[in-house]
């Protein structure tokens, strides 16, 4: 059961496709240039920032589910980083969200939600209060499969990013241009956090404390949040928290 835990806390973003898919309950599937307009026909376009731009974890929440396939189109997102988020999930990651980096060109996934998908999605984003549902304008995203978008909701850090060192910290498994920060990756920057609150402690014992004991993950998310920078852009609308 440890190495459970251990591997769903130190397996995050998960892997991540090199290309755009289509998840329908266990299967998955190309998303490809013959069937893109109609998978994005009436759907919610939902800016994937961490873990839902994997198949492998877009399945754990939605393959027990009797919904629609949900597509995920490889995107470009301009002036944007995929960076860690100040707290810690009750799975023991410490997750991403999506921070501003003029001149950065970062590789993300939009997953292209049908309403029947939303209340799932915002139960497993929006359950511990650690993020909000948002709306963004005024953005430039280019879709692998020739969209081009100015506005998507996504779900933003109520913490910020965590910033150990000041700055932000990007996830090197997420593929971004011109970054303007050092990327970690999740062993990494669980170390960082590990050496600043618990330096005593086995690094497995540390994850599995954040992952089993929420009086430790509380204290942890309060000390990152006292070390995080709001996400602050003129085009965000928060909708629901």
């Amino acid at each position: 059961m440890s190495e459970e835990i251990l591997a769903l806390a130190l397996g995050y973003p998960y892997p991540l496709p090199d290309a755009s898919f289509v998840v329908d309950g266990a299967h998955v599937t190309a998303m490809t240039a013959g069937n893109a307009g109609e998978l994005r026909d009436g759907r919610i376009p939902v800016l994937a920032v961490g873990s839902n731009q994997s198949p492998e974890q877009i399945v754990r929440k939605f393959s027990h589910m009797d919904c629609p396939p949900i597509p995920a189109e490889r995107c470009i997102v301009h002036d944007f980083d995929s960076v860690y988020s100040a707290h810690v999930t009750g799975y023991g990651s410490i997750a991403s969200c999506l921070h501003p980096s003029p001149g950065t060109q970062v590789t993300l996934f939009v997953n292209w939600l049908h309403d029947d998908h939303m209340e799932r999605m915002h139960e497993t984003e929006l359950g511990n209060e650690n993020y909000c549902y948002a709306s963004l304008e005024g953005i430039r995203i280019e879709t692998e499969l020739g969209a081009t978008l100015d506005k998507v909701f996504f779900y933003c850090s109520n913490a910020g990013a965590f910033t150990p060192d000041a700055d932000p910290v990007p996830l090197t498994e997420i593929p971004a241009e011109n970054r303007q920060w050092e990327a970690l990756n999740q062993v990494d920057i669980q170390t960082e956090l590990q050496v600043m609150t618990a330096p005593d402690q086995h690094f497995e014992e540390f994850i599995l404390a954040s992952a089993n004991d929420p009086e430790t993950r509380n204290r942890r998310k309060a000390f990152m949040r006292e070390r995080a920078i709001p996400f602050a852009h003129p085009g965000l609308g928060v909708l629901r928290r």
